[in-house]
């Protein structure tokens, strides 16, 4: 049973209105729509935004629901520049970009006494959303590559320039990595779907609410046919 996480109602809202049997239950001022979607067993949550809902809302997932697998879709701010609006990430890794222990010798983005801050998403899970992006016929392009979580919306060029530098990372968002953090922790496969709302620059603030319905809308699409093929 795979586990669906959206930030935001856009994210998730036409997924939720196409279960069918649903049990809706709500934990954590969160509310868990348990359903079918063409004969597969789903549940799909909107966590909210950021680090902190996203990581207590996949951990539900796990303990209360024992989803067999967790994907976060949504929107993300491109990094890389071959990487337009409205075309898709798909994780291969995920990395928490505003953890910062330097003052104790640690490097930027490395979590202490854990044995890894980077955590690999499953490559089945990968395997089935680029399969299923062709399924669904998406008109835009498909990129594999390493999603950078922050609680801060990345709107200027320095701060696209710093995480890619950095971190080499392709998109900028506030909760995928911290889904990601708690999939490794309780030994659970996991993915993210970025749609890309905005180039993450000075006219991110201008893109993003332009763009927004649109990229979701074929993070939709995708994550509708994984959920069949899964």
């Amino acid at each position: 049973m795979l586990g669906i996480i959206g930030a935001m109602d856009v994210e998730v809202n036409s997924i939720k209105s196409e279960l069918e049997n649903v049990e809706i239950k709500n934990i954590a001022a969160m509310d868990f729509y348990k359903g079918t979607l063409a004969g597969k067993e789903v549940v799909v949550v909107k966590c909210g935004v950021g680090k902190v809902n996203a990581a207590i809302c996949a951990q539900i997932l796990v303990s209360v629901f024992g989803v067999s697998a967790l994907v976060n879709t949504g929107v993300a701010g491109s990094l890389n520049n071959d990487i337009n609006i409205c075309d898709i990430v798909v994780s291969t890794s995920a990395l928490e970009h505003d953890m910062d222990v330097t003052a104790l010798g640690y490097a930027k983005g490395v979590i202490p006494d854990m044995d890894q801050s980077e955590f690999k998403a499953d490559e089945n899970l990968i395997k089935l959303a680029k399969d299923s992006a062709e399924e669904a016929g998406l008109d835009v392009k498909i990129f594999e590559g390493k999603v950078v979580s922050g609680d801060r919306f990345i709107g200027t060029h320095e701060a696209k320039v710093y995480l890619r530098d950095t971190f080499n990372g392709d998109c900028a968002e506030m909760e995928g990595a911290s889904i990601a953090h708690t999939a490794y922790l309780n030994k659970t496969p996991y993915v993210v779907i970025r749609a890309i709302s905005d180039k993450a620059d000075g006219g991110a603030q201008m893109d993003y609410p332009t763009f927004e319905a649109k990229a979701a809308e074929n993070s939709i699409k995708l994550i509708n046919c994984m959920i069949k093929n899964y």
